[in-house]
C-alpha cells in the first residue's frame, strides 16, 4: 500500500512538471524521432487509473529528461510497456543514449546536397576544425564531395566537437549516416571517446526467411525396358601384336610412312586393305604421322598497370551516359557552317573589348549564343521526355561541357538567349575554373535544357557525335573549322572559305527529324550571319 501511494505521488508530480516543462518526447531510435502526436498518444493513451495499473504490473525503467531554459531534471519512473525501451531525443536531432552516463549531444548526419545524391565521398574536417574545437552556427564543419561537386557543410548549432565518426577521406557515406558528434559543454567531450553512433550500434541484420522445404518427390514406378533383340555381333579382329593387311596395303603404307597400327581395317576379319590406306591419307593422316616439332611453352610476361579508383563524378557520368545510350533512341544530323563572317565579327568585338579592358570573346561564346537563339526560334528542341508528356521549357539554359582531371562537368549558363556575348564569356570562364577546382555548387550545374560540347577549338577534332545529356532532348557537338576550296562566281574561279562542322544528337521520342533539321537551319543562319545575333 505504501509503495502504491509513493508511486501515485511520483506520477502526480511528474504530470504537473510535464505541463510546465519543454518535453523531449520518446523515440524508438536515437535518430528518427516520433512526432509529438505519437509521443502524446504513447504517453496519454491510457486513463490515469489504467496507467497506474499498468505501471504497477509491468514497469520498465526509462530515463526521462525535462529541460527548462538552464536546468535539466532527470527521473526514472515506470512506464507502460509498448514493445521495447524508448530513448529520449529532441526534434533538433539532439540524441540521448538509453543509459544515464552520457550527457546531451547532437549526432550530425550526412545531408542530401543534390537531388541525385545517395552516397558521398567526404573530406571530413580538412580545414581548421579538430577534435575539442568549438563550432558556431554558420561555420564550415567539413567539405562533402557529392556526385557532381564539392560542397561546404556548415554547422547549425553552437557546441564542441566531441567525436569525429567519419575521418577525412572516408568514402561512400550514405545520406543520413552520422559523421560527427557535438556536445554543449566542453567537459563532456571525454565521455564520447568510445561512443558508437546509434546508426551502427542499433543496426541488426535482417532476418533471413527460411527456405521453403523441397517438394516431396513422388515415386514413379518406371516401366522395365523391353528386352533387347539378340543380334549377331561381328567377329573381332585377331588379337595380338600382329596386324593383318594385304600386301598392296602394306606397300602403300610403307611408301607414305603410315603406321598400320593406327588404321582400322575393313576387310575380312578386320584385315587392312588398300582402300583403308587411301581413306586414311585422304583425311589428312599423312600429316598426322609426321613428327611433331617440340613446342616450347614460354611464360607471358605480366602486364604493368595501375588501378585508378573511380571518382564520384566518374561513376555518375558512366551511369548517366550508359542510361542515355540504352534508353534514348539517338539520331544524328550534321551540317557545315561557313564561319568567315563569324571570325570577322569576333575580331571586331575583341578589338572593342581590349580597348575597354574587357576579356576576349571566343568562338565557343558565339556558338552558345547562336544555340540559345536557335532554341528560342525552335522551342521543340528545348524540351525533355517524360512517360506522360513532353515538357517544353520557356527558359533557355545552356550546359557547356568542361573536361577536368577529375572528369567531365557540364556547368550551366542560365537564360543564355537574354545575355550578351561578354556576359556569356565571363560566366563560361568562371564556371570552367570552378569545375577544374572541383568547387561547383548545385546551382552551377542544375537546370540545363540543352548542352554544347566543343572538341574542335581546344583539341582540333574535325567531327564527332555526342551522347544526349538526360533528361534533355538534344546536344550539339562542335568540330574544328577548316579552310576549303569553294566555287567562285565565274566558271573557272574558286575561293577559299572556312567551314565548321556541327552535329546535333537528338532524342527521337521528342525531336523528329524535320524539327532537328529546322533547328540546325536556324543555328547555321546565326553562324553564317552573326550580325543577326545582335538584333
Amino acid at each position: 500500500m505504501e509503495s502504491t501511494c509513493s508511486l501515485l505521488k511520483d506520477v502526480s508530480t511528474l504530470l504537473r512538471r510535464e505541463q510546465a516543462a519543454s518535453v523531449r518526447y520518446f523515440s524508438s531510435t536515437k535518430r528518427a524521432s516520433l512526432s509529438r502526436e505519437d509521443a502524446s498518444s504513447a504517453r496519454l493513451g491510457f486513463s490515469p487509473v489504467e496507467r497506474i495499473t499498468r505501471c504497477s504490473t509491468d514497469i520498465v525503467p526509462v530515463s526521462i529528461s525535462f529541460a527548462t531554459t538552464r536546468t535539466t531534471l532527470s527521473s526514472t519512473v515506470g512506464r507502460p510497456r509498448l514493445g521495447q525501451e524508448f530513448s529520449c531525443s529532441m526534434q533538433s536531432v539532439r540524441g540521448f543514449s538509453s543509459g544515464s552516463d552520457l550527457p546531451p549531444h547532437q549526432e550530425i548526419g550526412m545531408p542530401s546536397l543534390s537531388p541525385t545524391m545517395t552516397e558521398a565521398w567526404t573530406s571530413i574536417l580538412p580545414l581548421d576544425q579538430n577534435l575539442c574545437d568549438k563550432v558556431a552556427p554558420g561555420e564550415v564543419l567539413c567539405e562533402v564531395e557529392t556526385d557532381k561537386a564539392t560542397v561546404e557543410m556548415e554547422c547549425m548549432e553552437e557546441g564542441f566537437l566531441a567525436k569525429i565518426v567519419k575521418a577525412e577521406g572516408s568514402k561512400e557515406i550514405q545520406v543520413g549516416e552520422v559523421i560527427a558528434i557535438t556536445v554543449e559543454d566542453e567537459e563532456d567531450i571525454g565521455k564520447f571517446k568510445d561512443y558508437t553512433p546509434s546508426s551502427t550500434a542499433d543496426a541488426t541484420p535482417p532476418k533471413e526467411e527460411p527456405a521453403p522445404p523441397p517438394p516431396k518427390e513422388e515415386k514413379v514406378e518406371q516401366a522395365s525396358p523391353p528386352p533387347e533383340p539378340k543380334t549377331s555381333k561381328p567377329s573381332p579382329p585377331p588379337s595380338g601384336d600382329r596386324v593383318f593387311a594385304s600386301p598392296l596395303a602394306r606397300k602403300l603404307a610403307e611408301d607414305n610412312n603410315v603406321p598400320l597400327s593406327s588404321i582400322k581395317g575393313t576387310g575380312p576379319e578386320g584385315r587392312i586393305v588398300k582402300a583403308d590406306i587411301e581413306d586414311y591419307l585422304a583425311s589428312g593422316g599423312k600429316e598426322a604421322t609426321a613428327k611433331q616439332s617440340k613446342v616450347t611453352h614460354s611464360k607471358v610476361p605480366a602486364l604493368d598497370y595501375v588501378d585508378i579508383p573511380h571518382s564520384q563524378i566518374r561513376k555518375v557520368t558512366a551511369s548517366r551516359l550508359a542510361f542515355s545510350k540504352q534508353t534514348i533512341p539517338h539520331y544524328y544530323l550534321t551540317v557545315d557552317a561557313c564561319v568567315d563572317k563569324l571570325m570577322g565579327l569576333r575580331s571586331q568585338l575583341n578589338s572593342f573589348q581590349e580597348a575597354s579592358g574587357g576579356k576576349r570573346i571566343s568562338v565557343n561564346d558565339l556558338v552558345v549564343k547562336a544555340a540559345a537563339l536557335a532554341l528560342r526560334k525552335v522551342p521543340q528542341c528545348n524540351s525533355s521526355w517524360t512517360d506522360d508528356y513532353i515538357r517544353q521549357f520557356k527558359n533557355v539554359n545552356i550546359n557547356v561541357a568542361v573536361q577536368t582531371e577529375n572528369g567531365l562537368y557540364v556547368p550551366v549558363v542560365k537564360d543564355a538567349d537574354k545575355k550578351g556575348l561578354s556576359t556569356i564569356g565571363e560566366e563560361v570562364r568562371m564556371l570552367a575554373q570552378k569545375a577544374k577546382e572541383n568547387s561547383l555548387k548545385p546551382e552551377d550545374y542544375e537546370g540545363g535544357t540543352f548542352t554544347v560540347s566543343n572538341l574542335g577549338g581546344p583539341f582540333g577534332i574535325k567531327q564527332f557525335c555526342a551522347v544526349v545529356n538526360t533528361p534533355q532532348a538534344a546536344i550539339l557537338a562542335v568540330g574544328s573549322a577548316e579552310k576549303r576550296v569553294v566555287p567562285g562566281n565565274g566558271p573557272d574561279e574558286f575561293n577559299f572559305a572556312s567551314y565548321m562542322p556541327v552535329t546535333l544528337s537528338c532524342d527521337h521520342r521528342v525531336v523528329d527529324g524535320a524539327i532537328g533539321a529546322e533547328w540546325l537551319k536556324a543555328f547555321k543562319g546565326y553562324i553564317e550571319n552573326p550580325e543577326s545575333m545582335l538584333l
